[in-house]
């Protein structure tokens, strides 16, 4: 008998309230359950990832299993220490007294997952929601069916559905996921459809964290190393076909280093997948067929330097260099997310500064330079949610960074122990004693004004 989308929320509120969920052995077992899980289906997990959008071996080992993987190993070593209650220094109004501050799980979480990186996306916040003691109801993306289909497996097998459970299916189901109150809603997408999960979540007054993207500026200088600039923006940017949403978006580099800087850009490009780059096993496809028109269509009249070979029936399109589109072109009017790398060019860093503040706060900011007043110039400057100096994407493999985005790339960020304070609410606790009670603060109020002014001091 299949249980309706109400009823195993319902399910989960339910199995919350007996408490179980807050025994921080219990989270382990379950933790320690999923693990194991992982690393005895890491081949089936890259097999339904490459079956979805042909996702390099290697790359789904290094950006999905094994992050999930190194973010378990981290949990189930520090849950114990992030779950103890915190003291902290008390005030003298209060005293005497004892003050901690308690982390406690929300209730039930929804973790709205998307298809960029369908493993790793999904499981990453749903580690966190567990380690800090929530039910979760987790919606893979159905642009990836073979990789929902292995993530349902997989938290079948590890969880009670009471506990965990993973609702497929598309639109229909998201908006059914949405109009139901949760206790929290974690969603990772488009800008465009996490205002959709705003509003939902608004209506029940329900935290959100939303990781969104962006149009994020990759600024390359005349001080920079054109070659390591190069080869690092050709992996940050065509890493998994492009579709990285802290992917570099499109390059401003100075107008002295534009030739050159191209020049090495196609050079690494054919060194990383050849010359005949369809026939690399190390670059993926676009996720969709749509998806791939709506790539093809930002190239129609576009100067294109590198590239711009497509193939619908394999939802291939090869990496592309697009010389100077007019910043008002569908090519530069939102986030690509794909493989095309657009290449303007400045002069002065007014000009950076028209081009980069008219796309808004981007989820990441990228320069290379070998200039340092240069570097903390345009990191200072800048509004966005995170980003690199002389290197790009590698901002989210530390996991004592927070990750997320500001204005509309986002809001709130997770990894580490960032997550499970994320997922936890922190509810403070003052434990006045008895022993002594001074009686100023009570009504009639005998102390003069003047004293009344100075509490700022004790407090």
């Amino acid at each position: 008998m299949n249980t309706t989308i109400s009823e195993t929320i319902q399910g989960q509120r339910n199995f919350f309230l007996t408490q179980e969920t807050k025994d921080l052995a219990f989270r382990k077992k379950a933790l320690e359950k999923l693990r194991k899980e992982i690393i005895a289906r890491e081949d089936a997990i890259c097999d339904a990832i490459y079956a979805d959008f042909k996702k390099p071996h290697f790359e789904t080992l290094a950006t999905e299993t094994q992050f999930v993987l190194a973010e378990l190993n981290l949990v189930l070593k520090k849950l114990s220490s992030w779950a103890r209650p915190k003291s902290v220094s008390s005030s003298w109004l209060n005293f005497p007294s004892t003050d901690k501050i308690y982390k406690e799980p929300f209730g039930t979480i929804l973790i709205i997952a998307p298809w960029n990186y369908p493993f790793q996306l999904a499981l990453l916040p749903l580690v966190a929601a567990v380690a800090a003691g929530n039910t979760v109801v987790v919606k893979p993306s159905e642009a990836t069916p073979n990789t929902s289909k292995i993530i349902k497996s997989i938290l079948d097998a590890v969880f009670p559905i009471e506990h965990v459970a993973v609702i497929e299916g598309g639109v229909k189901e998201s908006q059914e996921l949405l109009k139901e109150r949760w206790d929290y809603i974690f969603f990772t997408g488009s800008t465009r459809v996490g205002q959709i999960v705003y509003e939902s979540a608004a209506k029940h007054l329900t935290p959100v964290t939303l990781e969104l993207g962006g149009k994020n500026p990759c600024i390359v200088d005349e001080s920079s190393s054109l070659d390591l600039a190069a080869k690092r923006i050709c992996w940050g940017k065509f890493l998994n076909a492009g579709q990285t949403c802290i992917a570099p978006d499109y390059i401003l580099v100075h107008k002295s280093k534009k030739e050159d800087f191209t020049a090495t850009l196609i050079k690494m490009i054919k060194v990383s997948y050849g010359e005949d780059i369809k026939k690399s096993t190390d670059y993926a496809r676009t996720v969709s067929n749509s998806h791939f028109n709506n790539l093809k269509d930002m190239l129609i009249g576009e100067d294109i330097l590198f590239g711009g070979e497509t193939d619908p029936e394999d939802n291939y399109i090869s990496p592309t260099l697009v010389n100077d589109p007019q910043l008002d072109s569908k090519l530069m009017q939102g986030e690509i997310f794909g493989p095309i790398l657009p290449i303007l060019s400045y002069e002065s860093e007014d000009d950076i500064h028209k081009v980069v503040q008219r796309y808004g706060k981007p989820l990441a900011t990228y320069v290379f330079s070998n200039n340092k007043a240069f570097q903390n110039r345009i990191i200072q400057k800048y509004s966005f949610g995170g980003g690199a100096i002389n290197d790009t994407v590698i901002q989210v493999a530390n996991k004592k960074l927070p990750f997320g985005g500001v204005g509309a790339s986002g809001i709130g960020a997770y990894h580490g122990k960032i997550s499970f304070d994320l997922f936890s609410h922190h509810k403070p606790i003052v434990n006045r004693a008895t022993w002594l009670d001074v009686p100023f603060r009570y009504p009639p109020y005998s102390l003069p004004i003047k004293f009344a002014k100075k509490l700022k001091t004790l407090l």
